[in-house]
């Protein structure tokens, strides 16, 4: 350690002693009232040294003001530096400032709001670029070869039935009727299958978007972990395409938590399609009826009855009689 640095951590004796011209000089910046006591003088280098007093103002707990006087090389006058409000170790201060892409978050944006995106972003990468390349080894890269590179070879376009579609729509993809789309190329294939895109969705992308919703709709949340059963087995999972129908699907129960949401085929919840089947009601069995009383019945039914007893009756009586 060097006799300067030595020297600097002391104060200078007359530029210590001048506190009442930094309290002064800190009313005059602030308003009186304003500077409270003197906590301490700093030496920062050789005749020069910083008064801090504390700040009564009510929006500033903790910040001190801080003035800074010093003294020529031989000389017996103090002069003044600098005055300046600073915080603490125990200010009260605002949070570290963030760029607005890092603020934000899922459910942040409105309607009419605009969110760019990088153009080195990692979570896309380049998709169809509109160029016909054909492969190496492939008829047409020969017999395209004398050709403007990535127009569809002369060729292939006169064996097509329809050689060039025109787009006449005023709200077509290419905001241009001139432009004219080849039938048979790489580019009318790709705008058929909707894949006309200039970027997609890069691995990473992917599997950060796998990891966030597993993290919502996955097998480790208390909702799956008491579920009965996963909604791999479920009659209100859509299953997705692609890559992730392996893994994810669309909740469509809504009753569901997870309704409308892309859920963990591990994920499950208690409006599981077969979770519990509703029994049927009891039928109540058969009324029964018991009595001790008796019917009264007469012994000789009336003649013009015509029922078969009195019929029987008749013919008994005139057996006996006979």
């Amino acid at each position: 350690m060097s006799a300067a640095t030595t020297r600097s951590r002391i104060p200078d004796r007359l530029c210590a002693e001048a506190v009442d011209l930094a309290r002064s000089a800190a009313e005059e910046a602030a308003a009186p009232g304003i500077v409270g006591e003197h906590v301490s003088a700093v030496a920062d280098g050789d005749r020069v040294v910083t008064h801090y007093f504390e700040c009564k103002e009510p929006g500033y707990r903790g910040w001190r003001w801080a003035v800074t006087v010093a003294r020529a090389s031989r000389a017996k006058n103090v002069t003044l530096d600098e005055t300046v409000l600073l915080p603490g170790p125990d200010a009260l201060r605002a949070p570290e400032w963030v760029p607005w892409s890092e603020r934000l978050r899922p459910g942040d944006m409105g309607p009419g709001d605009l969110l760019p995106t990088e153009a080195e972003d990692l979570r896309l990468e380049p998709g169809y670029t509109g160029e016909d390349e054909p492969p190496p080894d492939s008829a047409l890269a020969e017999a395209g070869t004398d050709e403007e590179p990535g127009a569809a070879p002369a060729a292939a376009l006169a064996e097509s039935p329809v050689d060039v579609v025109a787009d006449e729509s005023p709200d077509s993809v290419s905001g241009s009727a001139d432009i004219a789309v080849a039938r048979g190329t790489i580019t009318s294939v790709a705008e058929e299958l909707g894949m006309r895109r200039a970027r997609v969705l890069s691995r990473y992308g992917l599997h950060a978007a796998a990891d966030r919703w597993e993290e919502s709709f996955g097998p480790k949340t208390p909702m799956a972990q008491a579920a009965p059963a996963p909604c791999v087995s479920c009659g209100f999972l859509l299953p997705l395409a692609g890559s992730l129908r392996q893994a994810f699907g669309v909740c469509a129960n809504e009753f569901s938590p997870a309704d409308g949401h892309v859920v963990s085929l591990a994920y499950g919840c208690g409006g599981h399609s077969e979770a519990a089947v509703m029994p049927k009601p009891p039928r109540p069995p058969q009324p029964v009826h018991d009595s001790m009383a008796t019917d009264a019945f007469p012994l000789r039914p009336p003649r013009d009855s015509g029922s078969v007893l009195t019929g029987a009756a008749d013919e008994s009586e005139d057996l006996g009689h006979s």
